[in-house]
């Protein structure tokens, strides 16, 4: 027997306590996001699929997904350029299309989730807190037509919120370890550049700024960063030769204190 909006109701409700008893100790971001995706599925009408898109510098990504539909949707929209998700993302505003058949908001792509076995569609607006350049919505992919009703989109709209929680903290998770990857390749960087400064000073009785400076003419006559003409300096022991015509201009650093 099918379920009641009240049973789909408590059951989300009862879904989301069990879930906040969880500590992340057991239970990362990005499974937490997960599970919200399919609480999604388990608690809405239609037989759905659901999924999370966040927009991030206006660059879409499926974070997470119940399955190959709903992920091959999101995608059929990212590579469009548009859809309903989207559109959600895009401007925070909650997008249901009743019949996909016969919706002429997105026709190309209608015709597409319908060849797929979607008939209904409920995209719900991601408020991602503090995050700048970051949007996204909670979608749900629904078998049935006119699939939704006021107790649904009340269920839905009741679950973003988890969900954009999940989805920011996972966004700030992936923000810090950039920049901590970001750090890292800096601090090896300035060790190699380091490094070859400190042979031209050994070598040619150099200051540091006028290392620094010879290291950079090689790296703007050849449009390369400074780092990889460090790094041949330290492999090989030779400064590479300047190209064109900077090369007086090397080639008077690397001998200034020679003459």
């Amino acid at each position: 027997m099918a379920r009641s909006d009240e049973q789909r109701s408590r059951e989300a409700a009862e879904a989301l306590e069990h879930l906040g008893q969880r500590s992340l100790a057991e239970l990362s971001m990005e499974s937490l996001l997960q599970s919200m995706a399919d609480l999604t599925k388990r608690v809405m009408p239609g037989d759905p699929e659901a999924s999370v898109t966040l927009l991030i510098r206006n660059e879409p990504r499926t974070v997470v997904d119940t399955g190959p539909l709903a992920l091959g949707l999101d995608e059929a929209q990212y590579r469009r350029g548009d859809g309903p998700c989207l559109h959600t993302a895009r401007h925070g505003v909650l997008v249901e299309i009743g019949d996909t058949r016969v919706d002429s908001r997105w026709p190309d792509y209608g015709r597409h989730v319908t060849a797929h076995g979607v008939l209904g569609l409920l995209a719900v607006p991601l408020v991602l807190a503090g995050e700048e350049q970051v949007a996204g919505s909670l979608n749900v992919y629904a078998r049935r037509a006119d699939a939704f009703d006021e107790a649904s989109r009340a269920v839905a709209t009741g679950l973003a919120p988890y969900a954009a929680v999940a989805a920011g903290t996972v966004q700030a998770y992936r923000k810090a370890r950039e920049a901590a990857d970001n750090l890292q390749i800096a601090l090896e960087s300035r060790a190699v550049i380091e490094q070859a400064k400190g042979i031209l000073i050994e070598r040619h009785g150099m200051t540091a700024d006028q290392a620094f400076e010879a290291l950079a003419t090689v790296s703007m006559s050849r449009n390369v960063k400074v780092r990889e003409i460090a790094e041949t300096l330290v492999l090989t022991g030779e400064l590479p030769p300047v190209r064109s015509r900077s090369r007086r201009s090397a080639d008077q650093a690397v001998h200034q204190r020679d003459t």
